[in-house]
């Protein structure tokens, strides 16, 4: 009874921060009309917090999907969200570790590294000596989250019932796929077994490019990760990056091979690699970090995958539906050659509309909607990819303009398997 009671006072509270940010907001908007709303999207972003901010993630590493106004506006989300004080940090610490912090840390600096949805990163040292990075969980995350997430749901239900337009558990589905995400992302101590798996993948396959970093789990709780400190520069900074590597554009392929290559060669593969998660270190090696979100694939889905992306840039649409009806689950036959219709009829509109030659990324927004409108419903695994195929794109547009992701024949995806 008094956990019903905690909890109802918790979603009644967090409802109430949400309202009052949103009218702040909006006031704010009416008395300042000429302020660009790309910028007050992200500040009412950053103002309700976690789950609010992984959207952010999704729009700054999305700029297939979205304005470009609104892609750099989001791009503090990655890891510069307004940091919380570092008293709250030490309170978390001291939760998990009791009040002697000396015996694990020589020192922690309190101006953070990073602060984004979930936890905020700071620089420290073992008392052991070695440099290291804690991750540490903000306080309450978990109950902001499923609160939110409550509430989106409810929202998203009522959306779909009440718009023509909106395919039934379309926009459920997805803040369902995202709420399960996240809340998976607040167990620490799963990430600490997802980078030790991802570590066995590299030394199995002898990969000395691409590294992850070591966890000291003596350090390390379900909202602390303790972990080696990586000295570099985001892959999205083209300028540092090309200090630190002599081939920046090889690098990047050996990147992108080894992701292709732990689609089935590991259990497991880095499902959120955007730009605050991918690093160029300073010894020109490929730094992986925040296993957070990582997903898992079935052969049968990779197989199509492969069919997707070997037949998407030929504009094949056939192939091309018959290669999303294999990824997708269905209890009903789908009418391949109507679907095929309907992505042609997508690519004629998107071609009208911008004057696009990339079908790939130009129609991923529309995908799934047209998916589900022919009895397709997609696997979170195919989301997932989706979003590391645009995230790569991003990074090989920056780095390598000329380069295609899909065509070059030093890239692992047109390897078999």
């Amino acid at each position: 009874m008094f956990d019903k009671l905690r909890t109802g006072y918790h979603a009644a509270r967090r409802i109430g921060q949400t309202s009052i940010v949103l009218q702040k907001s909006g006031w704010r908007w009416l008395n300042n009309r000429d302020m660009p709303l790309p910028e007050l999207a992200r500040d009412t972003v950053e103002a309700l917090g976690s789950t609010y901010i992984k959207l952010g993630q999704l729009i700054a590493s999305s700029p297939s999907l979205f304005p470009h106004e609104y892609v750099q506006a989001f791009q503090s989300c990655l890891d510069q969200t307004t940091p919380l004080p570092f008293t709250a940090i030490e309170k978390v610490l001291v939760g998990e570790f009791g009040p002697t912090l000396s015996r694990y840390f020589r020192e922690i600096d309190p101006t953070p590294l990073a602060s984004a949805s979930i936890a905020q990163v700071h620089a420290a040292r073992l008392f052991s000596g070695e440099d290291v990075v804690i991750k540490v969980q903000k306080p309450g995350v978990e109950n902001i989250l499923t609160t939110d997430f409550q509430f989106m749901q409810f929202s998203a239900m009522l959306l779909e019932k009440i718009s023509k337009h909106i395919p039934e558990s379309s926009i459920t589905d997805m803040v369902a796929e995202i709420r399960n995400g996240m809340l998976e992302e607040c167990d620490f101590h799963r990430e600490a077994e997802n980078i030790a798996t991802y570590r066995r993948f590299l030394d199995k396959n002898e990969i000395k490019h691409v590294t992850v970093p070591a966890v000291y789990s003596t350090a390390s709780s379900k909202r602390v990760l303790t972990m080696e400190r990586f000295y570099g520069v985001p892959l999205s900074n083209t300028e540092e990056v090309r200090k630190r590597s002599e081939n920046s554009e090889q690098a990047l392929i050996d990147a992108l091979n080894t992701w292709f290559l732990s689609l089935t060669q590991c259990q497991i593969y880095h499902a959120d690699l955007h730009a605050g998660n991918v690093m160029m270190l300073d010894d020109g090696r490929i730094g992986f970090i925040d296993f957070g979100i990582v997903g898992r694939i079935s052969p049968d889905t990779w197989a199509s995958l492969l069919s997707l992306v070997a037949t998407a840039p030929t504009r094949d649409f056939n192939a091309i539906a018959k290669a999303l009806a294999g990824i997708g689950a269905t209890n009903q036959k789908v009418d391949t050659a109507a679907l095929s219709h309907d992505l042609h009829q997508l690519y004629c509109q998107f071609e009208q509309d911008s004057g696009s030659d990339d079908f790939f990324n130009d129609i991923t927004l529309q995908v799934s909607t047209l998916g589900r409108r022919h009895g397709i419903r997609f696997p979170r695994e195919f989301t997932l990819l989706l979003k590391q195929f645009l995230y790569f794109d991003r990074y090989i547009r920056l780095l390598s303009p000329g380069l295609d992701m899909f065509g070059d024949e030093r890239m692992f995806l047109h390897t078999p398997i």
